[in-house]
């Protein structure tokens, strides 16, 4: 089994060990693992990919959803398992069946939160807010996803709001001072550059007071409520 893990930080490490965990306790010694990190790079992940199909791997977990649309492309035949992906529809371009299947040889589970009990949440605590900064990585279509919906859902409220989006981590201080400037309360998505550069975040929004409603729990520990 190839895994194709986009990048090192809390929520992905789990979700592959709990995969790993979950497959060896029902195959045992008949399964192992090529387990490779693309460190953030969409590029190596279809470079994991494409050494994994041309080896003969026979299945590919592809954790992110960068990781899912390279594996996705370098092979029709093999299956692929996605996990930590917002939404296999965004992610592929593709509309799913009634039963929410691909039809393709691509399967696996989302991690959509639950966006309008967030919005609700920042109506709740912060039932003052002027406007909410939606921070995220405009490079990865789950958090475009995300940013799109949540701003729907703070419409539903009347909570105004602004798009903060950075191209890659290089941008997100710069960003993230932006919008602290404008912004009373912050929002970021499932963001897997949001993730991994939590400090970046926290050390421009904890000194300017603004608070941080988190798409994920690993988030809360580095730089959300």
């Amino acid at each position: 089994v190839g895994i194709c893990q986009l990048i090192q930080h809390p929520a992905l490490d789990a979700a592959t060990e709990g995969f790993k965990a979950a497959l060896t306790e029902k195959l045992g010694d008949k399964v192992s693992f090529d387990e490779q990190n693309a460190s953030g790079d969409s590029a190596t992940c279809a470079t994991i990919a494409n050494q994994f199909v041309n080896s003969g791997t026979d299945l590919i977990m592809a954790n992110a959803t960068a990781a899912l649309q390279a594996c996705s492309n370098a092979t029709s035949t093999i299956p692929v398992v996605g996990t930590s992906v917002t939404s296999f529809a965004a992610a592929l371009d593709i509309e799913l069946d009634a039963n929410g299947c691909t039809g393709i040889n691509v399967t696996g589970t989302n991690d959509l939160a639950p966006l309008d009990q967030q919005a609700q949440i920042i109506a709740d605590l912060f039932p003052d807010v002027k406007q909410v900064g939606i921070l995220y990585c405009s490079a990865e279509v789950n958090s475009v996803y995300q940013a799109e919906h949540i701003a729907a859902y703070l419409d539903d409220l009347n909570i105004k709001h602004k798009d903060f989006s950075f191209s890659d981590s290089n941008d997100l201080q710069a960003v993230t001072n932006n919008c602290v400037s404008e912004c009373d309360v912050i929002y970021v998505p499932t963001d897997n550059v949001v993730s991994s550069n939590q400090s970046i975040i926290d050390a421009v929004a904890r000194p300017a007071g603004v608070p941080i409603i988190c798409g994920e729990e690993s988030q809360c520990t580095g730089c959300g409520l």
